[in-house]
C-alpha cells in the first residue's frame, strides 16, 4: 500500500541521521542507510520528508520566537 511506503520512508528518513553517524564510526552495519527494497515514489517522498524534518523543525522554531529587549 502507498501509505505504508510513505510511513516507512518517513521513519527511515528520521532515523537516517542517527544511522549515518553510527555508520561513520563503524557501528550498525546490518542497518542500511536507505532501504533499496522499498524504493519507489512514495517511499522516496517520505524519506525526503523525514530527512528534512529535523532541519526544518529547528529552523522554523528559532525564527518563530520573538526576542524582547
Amino acid at each position: 500500500m502507498w501509505w505504508q511506503d510513505l510511513l516507512w520512508g518517513f521513519w527511515n528518513g528520521l532515523t537516517a541521521w542517527i544511522v549515518l553517524i553510527a555508520h561513520v564510526f563503524g557501528a550498525w552495519s546490518e542497518f542500511p542507510f536507505y532501504n533499496s527494497a522499498r524504493a519507489g515514489n512514495w517511499y522516496d517522498f517520505g524519506y525526503l520528508l523525514g530527512m528534512g524534518s529535523p532541519v526544518l523543525g529547528g529552523g522554523l522554531g528559532a525564527r518563530g520566537r520573538s526576542r524582547s529587549r
